[in-house]
């Protein structure tokens, strides 16, 4: 039997027509897969396709072109079956402790992530992914669709950004955290005082002699100093504690749930560590650093510049006694 063919004309032509090469009209449907999976492989994003047991059904051909693997290599697989991800682990954090397509499918959600996949070749590349369940006329969940695109554009932003915000808040020769940031972790800690009325003082240190140091021994010298010094106090400290550099040779701490005792000990100690810091050179004037340093605790009324002048007077008062010491109060 003959198949008749109608005359191809312009009136015959319709958004949902494709002419094949010989001239034959086909009508196309939406339930032509054919011509969807065209419309996906045509995508810029990378798509895949899983079923309930997270089997991979489809992948197009930009995610090909992101992960290195082939359709054959990947279709029927499962994220189950393997250690790790055959589309090229999408992040420990997303593959091990909570997958994407797994959770969606739990309950019918969507869910959106910025992370990294490992290509065939074992490179990180940052991604942006949206994942929906995918649901059968009756409306029961089937399988889940991931839709995944190259990120790193947005990812260089986001690294040149965190880099200035770091820097904003960073001192660069110590790279301990600036005056900036000392001052607004300050007002935070007076308004932690004044609502909860929790305890913290502020520590100023000062190194002696700094301008005799950069003198006799250069100022690359006086630099590793500073330096030395830094690491010193952010060791010496405890970890809840916060240190800075104040200026060109002063530095400050603000450290928290302490009284009298607590702070003034602290203060020793660091007194005590610094004077372990050898000081290069040959003039015998210097053989180890020192610093003076200034205690006070939080009272209630305090401003941020009504404790600093307070403590910058005790870190005084100890200068004037012959250095090397702490006075607290």
């Amino acid at each position: 039997m003959q198949m008749k063919v109608a005359p191809v004309s312009d009136e015959t032509i319709g958004a949902d027509t494709h002419i094949t090469p010989t001239g034959l009209k086909v009508q196309k449907t939406p339930t032509d897969l054919e011509f969807y999976k065209g419309l996906l492989d045509h995508m810029s994003d990378g798509v895949y396709v899983v079923d309930r047991d997270q089997r991979f059904l489809y992948c197009n051909e930009a995610a090909f072109r992101l992960t290195g693997y082939k359709a054959k290599e990947i279709i029927g697989q499962s994220c189950q079956d393997q250690g790790d991800c055959p589309i090229g682990l999408i992040g420990p954090r997303l593959c091990q402790e909570s997958c994407l397509l797994s959770e969606c499918m739990e309950d019918g959600g969507s869910r959106e992530a910025k992370s990294f996949l490992r290509n065939k070749e074992g490179r990180r590349v940052p991604v942006a992914i949206n994942v929906q369940a995918i649901r059968a006329t009756d409306g029961s969940i089937v399988g889940a669709v991931a839709v995944f695109k190259d990120d790193s554009d947005q990812n260089e932003s986001r690294r040149k950004f965190d880099a200035m915000e770091r820097l904003a808040f960073l001192d660069s020769l110590t790279e301990l955290p600036n005056r900036r940031f000392l001052e607004n972790s300050l007002h935070s800690a007076i308004r932690e005082y004044q609502v909860a009325k929790a305890p913290f003082g502020v520590l100023m240190f000062d190194l002696d002699r700094l301008k005799a140091i950069n003198d006799s021994f250069g100022h690359a010298s006086g630099d590793n100093a500073l330096k030395e010094l830094a690491k010193t106090l952010a060791g010496t400290l405890r970890p809840t504690d916060t240190v800075g550099r104040w200026s060109g040779d002063e530095f400050l701490a603000i450290v928290r749930n302490v009284n009298n005792e607590i702070l003034k000990v602290l203060a020793e100690r660091c007194v005590a560590i610094v004077t372990r810091i050898p000081c290069s050179g040959s003039d015998s004037q210097f053989k180890s650093l020192s610093i003076s340093v200034g205690g006070t605790l939080a009272r209630p009324g305090d401003t941020v510049k009504g404790l600093i002048k307070r403590a910058d007077g005790l870190m005084y008062e100890s200068k004037t006694s012959g250095r090397d010491r702490a006075t607290t109060k």
